[in-house]
C-alpha cells in the first residue's frame, strides 16, 4: 500500500499506479514456485526475503513506467509510440541495475559457514525476485502502459504531474547544489573522503552482536545443583525454584527437565542438570518486555548460592550444545588441568567485573568426590596382582556391570553383579575388598594400594586434542563485540604461558565466521558490479563513477544504527548490501542518461545537468518507495520484529541521510574522469610533434 501510494505521490494518474504496482504480484508469486523447486520452506528467513523483494521488485517498473510517462506528458506521444520510444531508451539502464543487484544476492546465497547455511535460501529469493522484476518490466508494465496508459488532452505536451511545489522546490534545490558541486570538485571529493574516513571511528563505537535479541514470550532458566545432589534432592530444590517462577508477572507455563543429556546423545542424564522453560504472555498482551521478566528471575535465583544458574533466551542461532548455550563463550585449553583451573577461576572473577555481563561460569568444577586408589606396582607384582586385575575388579564391584538379561513375559531386565550396598557406599569399606592373586589366593585391596579421598572434576572437556575449559555468560547490556574485547584485554594483562590459549566458541566465534564471509562476500559482489556495469558501458571508467557513491552510503548507514541505537548484527549486514545495490542503481540512471545526451552533442556539463533533472523523479520515486517499503518492517511488534528492525533502519537512515552526497559525488566523479580522459588524450597526442622537433 506504502509503495503504491508513492507512485501516487509522484505521477498523480491512477492508470500509472495501478500498471505500475501490478509488478509487484506478478514478480512475486513466480518467486513462490521457485522456492517450490529449491525446496524452500516458508520461514522468518525466506519471509524476509520476499518483504525486502517488494521493495526492490517495483523499481525497475518504475523506472520504464515513468520514462513512458514522460514522453507522453512532454511530448504529447501517444501511448503505443512512447512505450517503444520509452523502452528503449532505459533499456540499458534497467538491464545493468537488474544484473547488478542481482549479482549483490547471488554471494550471500554461497556464503559459508553455519550463516551462510542459514541465509543461501534469503539470497537466491531475492536473487530471482529481481529477475522476475526484469522480465515484467520489459513485457508486461510497456504492454499495460501502451494499451491502457491515458493522459487528459490538457496534459499533453506539458509536465503537470513535475509542477507541484514540493518536487519543484527539490528539482531546483538539486539543480542547485549540483551546479556548486561541479563547479568546486575537489572540495566535493574532499566531503566525500571525510565522510569515507569516518567510517573507521563509527565502527570503533558501534555494538556489534551476531543475531539482535528478540521478545519471543518465552526463556529458560538452566540450574546446576552440588555434585552429590540426588534426583530427589534436585526435584526438591527445582520444584521450589519453579513455584517461584512461576509467580512472576505475565508467566502462563512451565516445564521442567532433569537430568537431560547435555551432549544431545544417547544415555543416562547428569541428574545435577535442570532446565525450567517458561512462557509468558504475548507482547501485545503486556506492558512490560521479556528481558524485565529475566531480570526478575535472576533475582530470585541470586538467594540460592550453591546453585550455579543461568537465564537465556530462546534463540533461533544458537551458540552452544545442549540445555545451556549462552551467547558469549571462550575456551582456556592448556595441558595441566589444575593450572587450567586457576587461570579459569582468574577469568572468572574478572569477567564478573564487567559491567553488563552476567550469569558468568565455567564448565570446571574440582568439587565432585571421588576416591583416589594408588596402586604399590611393585608390591602389585610380587604378588601376580596385574594392574587392569585392580581397575576391573573395582569396576565391577562398586561401579557394576551387566552380566545378563532376565526376561519375564514381554519385560526385560538387566542383571548386574557388583558388591553388595554396604560395602561400596562407604570409602572406609573399600580397603576390605578382595582381589584374586594366582601366588596367595584373596588378598585385600590395601595389601598393594592406598586409598584417598578427595575431590575432582565431574568431567573433562577436550578440544583439539587439549584439556579445556569453557568460561561461559550473557552480555545484557553490553554487546557481544564488546565483550570480546574486553575479554581479550584481560587475557593480554593475564600473560598466559604460550602453551595456553584462549579461543572463542558460540556467538562468539560465528561472530567472527560471519565478518569474515560478508568481507568476501562484498568483494565479490563489487567485482561481480563493476564487471557488468563494464560490459554494460562498455568503458572501464563509467563504472568507477557509479560505484563512487558506495564508500559514501556506508557511514551513513552505520551512523543511523548508532542514532537508532541499534547493534549492528547479521540482518544490518544485510541491509548494507541492499543499500549499496539501491546506491548503485541511482548511479547507473544517471551515466545512462548523461552519455546519451552527449550523443547527441550536448555539452559536457550541460549534458550532466539535463541528465540529472530528468532523472532525478524515477530516483526519488524508487528511493522513497524502499523507504516506505522498510517503514512496516522498521517499526513492526510482535515476535521476530526485533531481528528484521535493524536491516530496515541500516536501509531507511543510509538513504536518508546520503541521498543528496550519493547524488552529488556521481556527477562529479564522472565529469573528473572525463576531464583526466581529455588531458591524458592532449599529452598523447603531444607527443609525437615533440619526438618530431
Amino acid at each position: 500500500v506504502l509503495v503504491a501510494g508513492t507512485i501516487m505521490l509522484f505521477i498523480r494518474d491512477w492508470r500509472t499506479t495501478l500498471i505500475a504496482t501490478v509488478a509487484i504480484p506478478t514478480s512475486i508469486v513466480p518467486t513462490f514456485l521457485f522456492m517450490q523447486y529449491m525446496g524452500f520452506t516458508m520461514n522468518n528467513i525466506t519471509m524476509l526475503a520476499l518483504i525486502l523483494a517488494i521493495g526492490i521488485v517495483i523499481d525497475d517498473a518504475v523506472v520504464v513506467h515513468e520514462n513512458i510517462f514522460r514522453y507522453m506528458e512532454e511530448e504529447g506521444m501517444d501511448a503505443m509510440a512512447a512505450a517503444r520510444k520509452g523502452t528503449n531508451e532505459i533499456a540499458l539502464a534497467v538491464l545493468a541495475t537488474s544484473l547488478s543487484l542481482v549479482v549483490i544476492f547471488v554471494p550471500v546465497a554461497f556464503m559459508g559457514g553455519m550463516v551462510g547455511r542459514f541465509f543461501s535460501s534469503f539470497g537466491l529469493t531475492v536473487a530471482f525476485a529481481i529477475l522476475m522484476s526484469l522480465f515484467v518490466s520489459f513485457t508486461l508494465t510497456p504492454m499495460l502502459c501502451s494499451r491502457f496508459l491515458k493522459l487528459e488532452p490538457s496534459h499533453g505536451g506539458d509536465a503537470s504531474s513535475k509542477s507541484g511545489l514540493i518536487y519543484r522546490l527539490v528539482d531546483w534545490a538539486y539543480g542547485l547544489a549540483l551546479r556548486w558541486a561541479l563547479r568546486h570538485r575537489l572540495i566535493t571529493l574532499a566531503v566525500c573522503g571525510l565522510v569515507v574516513l569516518s567510517t573507521f571511528p563509527i565502527l570503533s563505537n558501534l555494538a556489534v552482536n551476531l543475531v539482535p535479541r528478540d521478545d519471543q514470550s518465552e526463556f529458560q532458566v538452566s540450574i546446576l545443583t552440588p555434585e552429590g545432589y540426588t534426583l530427589e534432592r534436585t526435584n526438591t530444590v527445582l520444584t521450589e525454584i519453579e513455584h517461584r517462577l512461576e509467580k512472576l508477572p505475565g508467566v502462563l507455563h512451565s516445564f521442567t527437565v532433569i537430568g537431560e543429556n547435555s551432549g544431545g546423545g544417547k544415555g543416562q542424564g547428569d541428574v545435577t542438570r535442570g532446565t525450567i522453560h517458561l512462557r509468558i504472555k504475548e507482547l501485545a498482551e503486556r506492558r512490560y518486555s521479556q528481558f524485565d521478566v529475566m531480570k526478575l528471575a535472576r533475582g530470585i535465583l541470586l538467594e540460592y548460592p550453591e546453585l550455579r544458574t543461568a537465564v537465556s533466551d530462546v534463540s533461533a542461532i544458537g551458540g552452544g550444545s545442549g540445555q545451556d548455550s549462552r551467547t558469549f563463550q571462550m575456551s582456556l585449553q592448556g595441558p595441566d588441568l589444575e593450572q587450567l583451573a586457576e587461570y579459569s577461576e582468574t577469568l572468572v572473577d574478572r569477567l564478573r567485573n564487567i559491567p553488563g555481563l552476567v550469569d558468568v561460569d565455567t564448565t570446571l568444577s574440582l568439587r565432585k568426590p571421588e576416591v583416589q586408589v594408588s596402586i604399590d606396582r611393585n608390591r602389585a607384582s610380587d604378588l601376580g596382582i596385574p594392574v587392569q586385575t585392580v581397575s576391573s575388579s573395582l569396576n565391577t564391584l562398586v561401579g557394576g556391570q551387566i552380566v545378563s538379561r532376565y526376561k519375564e513375559g514381554s519385560e526385560q531386565y538387566d542383571v548386574w553383579l557388583r558388591a553388595d550396598q554396604a560395602f561400596r557406599d562407604n570409602p572406609q569399606t573399600l580397603d576390605q575388598l578382595m582381589l584374586p592373586s594366582p601366588n596367595s589366593g584373596l588378598v585385600q585391596l590395601t595389601s598393594l594400594a592406598t586409598i584417598t579421598e578427595s575431590r575432582g572434576p565431574s568431567q573433562i572437556d577436550r578440544l583439539n586434542r587439549q584439556r579445556t575449559v569453557t568460561l561461559k555468560a550473557h552480555p545484557e547490556e553490553i554487546s557481544l563485540g564488546e565483550a570480546v574485547q574486553k575479554a581479550n584485554t584481560i587475557v593480554a594483562e593475564m600473560n598466559l604461558p604460550p602453551e595456553y590459549e584462549v579461543t572463542f566458541g558460540g556467538q562468539a566465534k560465528m561472530l567472527g565466521e560471519t565478518v569474515y564471509y560478508f568481507g568476501v562476500a562484498l568483494g565479490l559482489s563489487i567485482l561481480f558490479m563493476y564487471l557488468i556495469l563494464a560490459a554494460q558501458f562498455e568503458s572501464w571508467l563509467h563504472p568507477v563513477s557509479i560505484l563512487a557513491a558506495l564508500p559514501v552510503t556506508i557511514p551513513f548507514g552505520l551512523l543511523s544504527l548508532m542514532m537508532f541505537r541499534t547493534p549492528m548484527d547479521l540482518y544490518a549486514m544485510f541491509g548494507l548490501f541492499m543499500l549499496i545495490g539501491i546506491v548503485k542503481k541511482n548511479g547507473i540512471l544517471q551515466i545512462d542518461k548523461t552519455n546519451e545526451l552527449r550523443r547527441d552533442g550536448m555539452e559536457r556539463d550541460a549534458a550532466i545537468i539535463e541528465a540529472n533533472h530528468t532523472r532525478l523523479r524515477p530516483i526519488l520515486m524508487t528511493t522513497v518507495m524502499l523507504i516506505a517499503a522498510m517503514v512496516p518492517i522498521a517499526i513492526g511488534q510482535g515476535p521476530g520484529a526485533g531481528a528484521r528492525a535493524s536491516m530496515a533502519k541500516v536501509i531507511i537512515g543510509g538513504q536518508l541521510f546520503s541521498f543528496l552526497l550519493a547524488l552529488l559525488i556521481t556527477p562529479v566523479s564522472y565529469s573528473l574522469f572525463d576531464s583526466l580522459g581529455v588531458f591524458l588524450g592532449t599529452i598523447t597526442r603531444r607527443r609525437p610533434q615533440s619526438a618530431a622537433i
